[in-house]
């Protein structure tokens, strides 16, 4: 429905997810599969782990359980081998990574405190914002404590983006005690009637006595109901092995790991939860303070081996897309009323979902296809499509017929795009449109062609 171009882009589990998709299309090729070559195809998934950046002993833990079932019955005399292989696979990377999604335990009496701690640069002062976006989407009344007293840019930071969301802040300042920041803040947040502090606490370049013993005195203050570690995706396996000191002092209750979206090998995500015992809780998805995520093992390693997140995508639909307005749009579309006003709201409520690649890549199978693979899409186009949109008149969106020439070369101008994006818009328009009328009538042959044709 709209026109797209194309970029070569980078995921943080591309890679290991374009190897284990060789290995597994290996198997698939055989007939029967034999103790020989499913050692063969588990070589190549142990490379494969291990190149990615997955701590060794748990990448022998991991193959010994999958061997373990693959060699089993259930594998050897089952019809479709090869699929029963890449389903264990599924099963035991989403027990490494914990199973299920471990949430918040916000149970305690209000207000209710989240200390974020982690080194410097990990990313802790905007996870704090998202968190408080976060938190606000499921019904809290969150409360921000800048608590990094050595780094008075975090303390601005943490106040613009408090102003920015509209979420109070604790009046903090670089001359303060960290400890006594955080238990009048506290005091503060019940005031304001606030029942969730985030407590965002300063950090290092590297793991030192001087900032645990920090932590450790804000923690016996404030009795924290989570302290979470905010770890960097894209150090690798550092983040596991800093995961582990800062477990050891202050006791985790979780992790967020940020800049998933970055072309890390995405060994930590597979690790931590392993090494330390401790659950990823979180997981930053991008620059915006909405790209904040609840973590689930099981729809990660779905998408680690192709299979899409389809779960994700429906609840980024649910929380983006006015239902009410979906349902008019349909109507609109079965009687063939759908305007390029309506097409413009839609693309709106799409563009809130996040990047088109992001969605697309979230279908099951498109992630790997041989047409997905390496490509991304240019939102900027979309911008485009809407920019030109909102150039016509209220008639001409309403009605398409009536945009001549004269009237192109205006809209052009306007958009700041050319005739030609003009007409290659209103082309793809009216063919979609001849597809809809179709489809309404009951004719579903020839469907398959040019259904988006961007």
């Amino acid at each position: 429905m709209f026109f797209v171009t194309w970029r070569i882009g980078a995921t943080m589990f591309d890679n290991l997810s374009d190897k284990l998709d060789s290995v597994f299309r290996k198997l698939k090729g055989h007939g029967k599969l034999t103790e020989k070559n499913i050692e063969d195809g588990l070589k190549e998934v142990r490379m494969a782990l291990l190149e990615a950046d997955v701590h060794f002993q748990v990448v022998k833990k991991l193959i010994a359980d999958i061997k373990g079932r693959a060699l089993g019955q259930e594998v050897l005399a089952s019809l479709t081998p090869g699929q029963q292989v890449v389903k264990i696979v599924n099963d035991e990377l989403t027990v490494l990574m914990g199973t299920r999604h471990q949430a918040l335990d916000l149970s305690g009496p209000a207000p209710v405190s989240v200390m974020l701690v982690g080194l410097q640069g990990s990313g802790k002062t905007t996870t704090a914002g998202k968190l408080a976006v976060y938190l606000r989407k499921e019904g809290r009344k969150p409360y921000l404590v800048p608590a990094d007293v050595y780094r008075p840019a975090a303390i601005d930071q943490l106040k613009k983006l408090g102003s920015q969301l509209s979420v109070p802040v604790f009046d903090s300042t670089p001359e303060m005690d960290p400890v006594d920041i955080c238990t009048r803040a506290r005091v503060a947040a019940h005031q304001a009637a606030c029942d969730t502090v985030v407590i965002d606490t300063a950090g290092r370049l590297h793991v030192d006595e001087s900032l645990m013993a920090e932590l450790g005195r804000i923690r016996d203050a404030v009795k924290p109901a989570e302290i979470l570690l905010v770890a960097d995706a894209m150090t690798g396996q550092d983040a596991v092995n800093i995961a582990k000191s800062f477990d050891e002092r202050v006791d985790l209750s979780g992790v967020v790991l940020t800049k998933v979206d970055g072309d890390a090998r995405g060994g930590a995500a597979l690790s931590i939860r392993s090494v330390t015992g401790k659950p990823i809780k979180f997981v930053g998805v991008g620059e915006k303070l909405s790209d904040l995520e609840p973590f689930h093992p099981d729809r990660m390693a779905s998408t680690i081996l192709g299979m899409g997140d389809v779960l994700t995508l429906i609840e980024k639909a649910q929380s983006m897309v006015d239902e009410k307005k979906a349902a008019e749009l349909e109507k609109k579309l079965r009687k063939s009323q759908f305007t390029l006003e309506d097409f413009r709201d839609q693309l709106v409520q799409v563009r809130k979902m996040g990047s088109l690649t992001d969605i697309i890549k979230m279908i099951p199978g498109m992630g790997n296809s041989k047409q997905m693979k390496n490509l991304d899409v240019d939102d900027r186009e979309l911008v485009r499509v809407e920019a030109i949109i909102n150039s016509m008149t209220a008639k001409e969106r309403r009605n398409h017929a009536i945009i001549n020439g004269s009237r192109r070369k205006r809209i052009a101008k306007g958009s700041g795009t050319s005739v030609q994006d003009i007409n290659k818009l209103l082309k793809n328009y009216t063919q979609v449109m001849k597809i809809m009328k179709k489809i309404n009538k009951g004719g579903m042959r020839g469907m398959g062609r040019g259904m988006l044709p961007f």
